[in-house]
């Protein structure tokens, strides 16, 4: 299966994971799924691959997924919701950060085979960690005041709050994910690799964006119509 198919079948899968962690567990459901994304999402990102003609780290199509549940959050939950949906984003990365370095501390056995590449992967993480948490605090900040600040507009030149869900959803992220790709970027491999390979990943990172944000809008329309359960009563 070639790298094209994968990143696509990626967006199918991702979206359809936020919409039934939040049919299953509603807004409990997105907080761990906004948890979990971002230690995953900043693994993958040391992957380089080939796609669409266009060399790229991995981890996008996953941080795209954050923004859809974040997006989700505002439309269904509140803005109050969604921010604190990014505050444990925010403290999982801080949690990994410490927790995977710690890791690196111990002297392994005779018979160990896994410290090597452990410290190979982690020993690039805590950067990766660092730029992804300042960027991350940045751009969903961003992503959930646009989206309101939107919302607010369309609903007062509509005199609808339900109208022109694309637009506040798509102008949101959009936006932020231009700030994102950039910002992180330049902090997370400046150095690491050349300057046309750094603006060859910021250009592909952002096409990529574009495209999961308008794929990710039917996954918005079905998660409000959605009828869900909060986990607290799931397990009662």
């Amino acid at each position: 299966m070639n790298n094209e198919t994968l990143l696509v079948l990626s967006i199918i899968v991702l979206y359809g994971l936020v919409l039934l962690w939040y049919k299953l567990f509603g807004k409990v459901g997105l907080y761990v799924y906004v948890g979990l994304i971002t230690v995953v999402a900043n693994i993958e990102v040391l992957i380089l691959v080939d796609a669409f003609g266009m060399e790229q780290t991995l981890g996008n199509v996953l941080f795209a997924s954050i923004f859809l549940a974040t997006d989700i959050l505002s439309e269904k939950e509140g803005k109050a919701a969604a921010n604190r949906a990014v505050h444990i984003g925010c403290m999982t990365m801080i949690s990994f950060i410490l927790i995977s370095q710690s890791w690196l501390l111990y002297t392994p056995s005779a018979n160990d085979w896994a410290s090597e590449s452990f410290h190979v992967l982690f020993t690039a993480a805590p950067r990766i960690m660092v730029a992804s948490l300042v960027v991350y605090a940045i751009s969903q900040k961003l992503d959930v005041w646009l989206y309101h600040a939107i919302w607010k507009a369309t609903e007062k030149a509509t005199l609808s709050r339900d109208r022109l869900l694309w637009v506040r959803n798509n102008g949101s992220t959009l936006t932020s994910q231009l700030v994102n790709t950039v910002l992180y970027n330049v902090l997370a491999f400046a150095g690491t690799y050349d300057v046309k390979t750094l603006i060859s990943i910021i250009v592909a990172g952002y096409v990529i964006y574009i495209v999961t944000s308008v794929c990710d809008t039917p996954a918005l329309y079905i998660a409000r119509r959605m009828k869900v359960q909060d986990a607290e009563k799931v397990t009662k």
